[in-house]
């Protein structure tokens, strides 16, 4: 009685620690990624590259770790390989000044990135099954609370003691959290559902899904082409430190936590799903144009404070949506399929706007997202017009 208690009264702090530790690890260079390749001698175009291929190997990886983790039975392993993956590809980058081999280190983050789907998973198998939501609630807090950490201090290390001071300190990071994955308890259900290929194209038909999952990957674009991609750069110009690089994306992170934790929810029963949507796409827009017409680092930081607000409201609602309407039985699939997709949006929007600044200037790239973002504000609208009719007589609301 008492060994079967003892796991239990640490299993879940240690695993918001691991998961806390994880997303701190892989987003240490996030402030100063793009920066650092163009000082190696990057174009912009190879910048967006590197920045993109995180999402790239996160689309084609996310389901088939999700499938082969069903498979084994072994989720704390591929969780322990995550944080390895992360480890390599911070470690990487300081043994070596080839952008083509931080592509493929960036890539390598990617694949670390796609066993987030195992974190879940089996952190929510340590709950009751009508306690998934506070589950994922509750997981979804230290994934943010590692990213703002990482990407604040990712920043103070690269101004104190150099660019890859900050890589160092993510591999380092992850090398902690890694050590903590083993011991980890592991647990499966063998009556829980299963992520299978067949199931993830039965899903993949559904239209609100496609939908659902298609203004993700809009949200996903325009994210990654700035705060994520190339508004560090901008800020450059404007005589940012790597200091004031990292302030810059934290402080449109934090926003993005508080609007998910507080605001989205209550205004989304007051005004409405599609509302709230369309809001969240009209801030990212209009904030987004406004970047190269400013010319303070001060109001820089403030419009993308205002867009990670608008990303705040609108991306628990779209998350939600993707899995409502499921029958019960279908929606750990559904969440698999919009979990990977949107990681085409992560790969699209630097690789764009990096391409957009060769071609034309940067501060083009950002008029022309920003106008992506009202547009896409207005195919909200359209595509967001009926409500969705529940495919079974088992419709209750789940929102994560």
């Amino acid at each position: 009685m008492t060994s079967a208690a003892a796991p239990r009264s640490y299993r879940i702090p240690l695993f918001c620690a691991v998961t806390l530790l994880f997303w701190f690890s892989m987003y240490t260079c996030v402030p100063i990624l793009t920066a650092y390749v163009e000082e190696l001698g990057a174009s912009h175009k190879m910048a967006g590259l590197i920045v993109g291929m995180y999402g790239f190997s996160q689309m084609l990886l996310r389901i088939p770790v999700g499938i082969m983790s069903d498979r084994f039975h072994k989720r704390k392993l591929f969780i322990t390989f995550g944080l390895l993956f992360s480890v390599l590809a911070g470690a990487g980058i300081l043994v070596t000044n080839s952008v083509t081999w931080i592509l493929i280190l960036r890539a390598l983050a990617g694949a670390a990135a796609a066993t987030w789907v195992d974190f879940t998973i089996l952190f929510t198998s340590y709950y009751k099954k009508d306690e998934t939501t506070k589950a994922i609630g509750t997981i979804s807090v230290y994934n943010t609370l590692g990213q703002m950490l990482g990407i604040l201090c990712g920043g103070w290390f690269a101004d104190m003691y150099g660019w890859e001071s900050s890589f160092l300190i993510g591999a380092v990071v992850g090398m902690i959290g890694m050590a903590g994955s083993f011991f980890l308890i592991e647990k499966f259900d063998d009556n829980a559902q299963k992520i299978t290929a067949r199931g993830v194209m039965e899903v993949a038909s559904d239209r609100t899904l496609l939908v659902v999952s298609s203004l993700a990957i809009l949200f996903q674009i325009l994210t990654f082409a700035t705060v994520f991609g190339f508004t560090p750069v901008y800020a450059q110009s404007l005589h940012a430190t790597k200091l004031d690089m990292g302030l810059l994306t934290f402080f449109s992170t934090f926003p993005t936590a508080v609007a998910a934790w507080v605001g989205g929810r209550h205004l989304a029963q007051k005004f409405g799903d599609r509302s709230i949507i369309i809001f969240g796409f009209v801030l990212n827009g209009v904030f987004s144009m406004m970047i190269p017409f400013t010319s303070d680092l001060g109001w820089l930081i403030f419009t993308q404070a205002i867009a990670g607000f608008g990303r705040g409201l609108a991306t628990p609602i779209l998350m939600s949506l993707s899995i409502k309407h499921m029958h019960p039985d279908k929606r750990a699939t559904a969440m698999g399929f919009y979990q990977a997709i949107y990681g085409f949006g992560m790969f699209v929007g630097p690789f764009f706007m990096g391409a957009a600044g060769d071609w034309l200037t940067l501060k083009e790239g950002f008029v022309i997202i920003g106008a992506l973002g009202c547009a896409s504000a207005v195919l909200t609208h359209y595509l967001l017009r009926q409500k969705p009719v529940p495919k079974s007589t088992d419709s209750k609301s789940i929102s994560n």
